[in-house]
This record gives C-alpha cells, structure tokens and sequence, in this order.
C-alpha cells in the first residue's frame, strides 16, 4: 500500500478512537454515526469538521473495501486528503479553547442605570457590548446597534435631558431575538465559529466558567475576533 495511504488509514484510526472515547451513548456506533452524534455536542469540536470527516469516512472504505491486492488499492488519497486528516485529528485531540485566548475584563451595567449616564460611558470608554444585570441576573446585551435603532425608533419621544428613562428600555428592542449566547471557558473556538456562522443574529458570544448567563463572565467574543483564525 502507498506511503499516503498509510498514513491516512493511521490517521483515521485514530481519530476513530477519538470518537469511540467520546461516544455518549451505550450503543456500538459507526464512525459516521459517531461523528453525526458528537457534532452536536458544544462541549467536543466535532461539528466545524463534520462534512469532511463523513467524506473522508467514504475514501477510508474505499481504500479498504475495494482494495484489489496488497500494493494495489482503487483509491489513493492525495496530498490535501492527508494534510487535511492530520489537521483534523489535531484539532480534535487538542483544540483551542476560547480561554486563555479570549480572557478580558468585561463591564457589566445594572439594567437601572439612567440613559444619560449609560451614554456617557459610550462616549467615555467606546464600548460596542453592554451586558445588562439585575442585582447579578443576566437580563440582555446592549450594543451599538441596539441603542441606534431604540433612538430612531423613539426620537419622538425622548426628552432631552433623558429624565425617566434607563437602560432597561433598550432590552425591548431584543426581546423577539437573541443576540447573544454563553460558552463556558472551555468551549473550542471551532465551535464559536460555527456558531457565529450558522447564527446570523449572534453580536457577541459571552463566556463564563460553566457557560451560565448568571456565571462571572470571564470574556467575550465578537464576530470579528474569530474571521481571521
């Protein structure tokens, strides 16, 4: 059998006990079935990989199951095939996680802080995310956009010293959708990719020790921070 091949039916074995390793369930379950199961676990960073392990799954029977003799096999894997097995095997046998990369100190506001005063930390310290509590429970995430389409969609009606109204207002605007979620420290940053992909209405990904909205929150991602990793 070819050096290639070698290498990539190594490889996929591999991985396959990576899989079986991690199998939730009690059942003796396939590769592609592993792979199908585990892609919806958040906490495993199976899912950016999903597709091309299923096709690769296909070339690894292939190469066994329709081999004609011992040096002589119908389908050899080429170059990209190998190199991109052993960058999956590697990210699934020590992927990085969104901490230490995305540990920062994040401001969270109390949901009854005065408009006049919230505005005045926009301009003072150019925040773009706002997390928003009540006595430590989480109630929303503010961000730019919120706060420009609250104003164009209440100018009428806001005075202009802001008496009277205060932060809580803006969570109104994000009650139908969300655009937010928490990860704990140990979620891959594969998975956080994918989430921001297949979640269009995702700002900004909140992170805390067990991925709990009321958890201390440790980081924060926006979509930016993961488009060129």
């Amino acid at each position: 059998m070819a050096e290639a091949a070698q290498i990539f039916l190594s490889s996929f074995n591999r991985i396959e006990k990576w899989l079986q390793q991690k199998n939730p369930t009690d059942q003796n379950l396939g590769f592609s079935q592993l792979v199908r199961v585990l892609a919806d676990n958040p906490k495993l960073p199976v899912k950016p990989y999903e597709a091309d392990l299923l096709q690769i799954s296909q070339l690894r029977n292939a190469i066994v199951h329709d081999q004609i003799g011992d040096n002589f096999i119908i389908a050899e894997p080429n170059e990209w095939v190998v190199k991109r097995i052993l960058f999956i095997e590697k990210e699934l046998a020590e992927p990085e996680t969104v901490l230490p990369r995305f540990k920062k100190n994040v401001t969270g506001f109390e949901i009854d802080l005065s408009m006049k005063e919230f505005l005045k930390i926009v301009a003072e310290k150019r925040y773009s995310q706002f997390p928003l509590y009540d006595k430590g429970k989480f109630k929303g995430l503010v961000t730019l956009r919120v706060l420009g389409y609250w104003f164009a969609t209440h100018f009428e009606d806001v005075t202009p010293d802001l008496e009277g109204i205060s932060v809580e207002d803006l969570v109104e605007v994000e009650e139908k959708k969300s655009n937010y979620q928490f990860v704990s420290g140990d979620t891959s940053i594969d998975f956080v990719q994918q989430l921001f992909k297949e979640k269009r209405t995702l700002e900004a990904i909140l992170i805390t020790n067990h991925g709990e909205p009321d958890g201390n929150l440790e980081g924060i991602i926006k979509p930016r921070d993961v488009v060129d990793i």
